[in-house]
């Protein structure tokens, strides 16, 4: 009897064995296959990061702040963030009551105001403006003086027409 119970035992334990290694056999299969297809995705992820990069460098192209020669006309002003007082200035405009004084529209739904702004140089920027059902854009012409004063001359303006 005694002999039995350990003839059962070591059956048991060999069964519990085999089906330990079977399965560690096929995790590690399943792993396998995972690690490699997670390489792959790693792979096709870095590659998306790095057309994305060269895109955002290809869009900053036109921009003041990579434009060492434009940044050269502010130096003696001593601004930390030339782009970015210019960009406030222009939006004080937006402060006045009625339509923005630089855009030659008057508003159909509200005020046209300047939305975005996109500072090409040191002379140029580009604005997208909205009365919040209507859009257009502007090119204006800035000068930063000396007193750190800045007059905006309207270069040219569109108004995107409604295909409703």
């Amino acid at each position: 009897m005694k002999s039995k119970i350990f003839l059962y035992l070591f059956l048991f334990v060999s069964l519990i064995c085999l089906y330990l290694f079977v399965s560690s056999g096929n995790m590690v299969e399943a792993n396998t296959s995972k690690i490699s297809r997670l390489e792959s995705e790693i792979d096709l992820l870095k590659d998306s990061v790095q057309k994305s990069n060269l895109k955002v460098m290809d869009m900053q192209y036109f921009s003041l702040e990579n434009n060492d020669d434009a940044l050269a006309y502010y130096d003696h002003l001593e601004l930390t963030n030339p782009a970015g007082y210019i960009a406030d200035k222009l939006l004080e405009t937006n402060e006045q009551k009625g339509d923005n004084p630089l855009i030659p529209y008057e508003g159909m739904q509200n005020d046209f105001k300047i939305n975005k702004i996109k500072i090409l140089n040191h002379k140029w920027i580009l604005t997208d403006f909205s009365d919040g059902k209507y859009w257009g854009e502007l090119l204006i012409k800035y000068e930063l003086k000396d007193d750190l004063g800045v007059d905006f001359t309207l270069i040219d303006h569109l108004l995107y027409t409604r295909s409703n």
